[in-house]
């Protein structure tokens, strides 16, 4: 099949794109800037919040992987995440609707749900606000579409890219130069799923017949300061000391009023230290199940990113 990967050269859209292949399919990656796409790979130049742009695109696939999203810490303009996150993926559904498109695996996020021992999500800022509001819009739409599937992974993460979509890359590169003194929320669970494993997971979600309308992909759960222990037993890291809540949102207090009178974007966020301060374990029964589920171990895997890191 022709399956269109929107934000297909982000962390987790380019390993989607990777694994389709593999499995026989056609990617066509749908991005703002395909200058560093493959040249064997099929690639359309659009923006999520044209409509036009996401019709003309949505209109040369059978399939469709919505994985494009604005991810991001903060922005000057809280809109920006409204355009991309709600708005680019009303675009998506909508064109997919008007074309028949076979199958929708869309991307969302494990922030869209409530974290653990609370019934709604957690509104931080303004990507989780954006990232809920575009799940339940994804819901709406499913109810009388069996064709949309929804795949919400816990932290994906693996080699490359030092990115805001690859967290524990960015925060193992960090922590190597010497820019991570301290973590918040150490102690809290998380669940780490490797890059190329979700990415196989979406490609069998295109390939599935009857599926279920949501999968939660979590991968390993373990507490968020476990990532640095492996770091100290992998290469002798020391492991960056605990910053209690308190400091850390007076810290995020002062951060963001500079960004307000600067422009430039804060370090840390009030809002950032509100979701490190939660549990967030993610079950992948149903997609193992399912979807031939199943992660790599967060010991093989941090060992592997370091690697790629050094």
């Amino acid at each position: 099949m022709r399956v269109l990967v929107t934000g297909g050269t982000g962390y987790l859209g380019s390993a989607i794109v990777r694994a389709l292949a593999r499995r026989g399919h056609t990617p066509i990656v749908f991005a703002r800037r395909i200058t560093a796409v493959d040249p064997a790979v099929q690639a359309i130049a659009g923006d999520l919040q044209s409509p036009s742009s996401v019709d003309h695109a949505v209109a040369l696939a059978d399939a469709v992987c919505h994985t494009g999203a604005l991810v991001s810490l903060w922005r000057k303009r809280p809109a920006d995440f409204d355009d991309v996150n709600v708005e680019g993926t009303r675009h998506v559904l909508e064109a997919c609707r008007r074309h028949g498109v076979a199958r929708l695996v869309y991307t969302s996020s494990f922030l869209a749900l409530p974290p653990a021992e609370r019934s709604e999500p957690l509104i931080a800022n303004d990507y989780q606000r954006t990232k809920v509001a575009a799940l339940a819009l994804v819901r709406s739409a499913a109810d009388a579409n069996p064709a949309i599937v929804t795949i919400i992974p816990g932290v994906v993460y693996g080699p490359g890219p030092a990115t805001e979509g690859n967290l524990v890359s960015r925060l193992l590169r960090d922590h190597l130069r010497g820019r991570l003194p301290a973590i918040v929320g150490a102690d809290r669970l998380w669940s780490f799923a490797w890059v190329d494993d979700v990415a196989d997971a979406h490609a069998s979600a295109i390939d599935g017949g009857h599926l279920a309308r949501e999968y939660t992909l979590g991968g390993e759960v373990a507490a968020q300061g476990r990532i640095f222990e492996l770091a100290r037993e992998i290469a002798g890291l020391p492991v960056p000391w605990r910053l209690p809540g308190a400091l850390a949102r007076a810290a995020g207090l002062v951060e963001e009023t500079r960004a307000r009178l600067t422009g430039a974007a804060p370090l840390i966020t009030r809002g950032a230290v509100d979701i490190f301060e939660q549990d967030w374990p993610v079950d992948s029964r149903a997609a193992a199940a399912d979807l031939g589920f199943k992660t790599m171990g967060l010991d093989t895997g941090i060992r592997r990113v370091l690697g790629d890191l050094t």
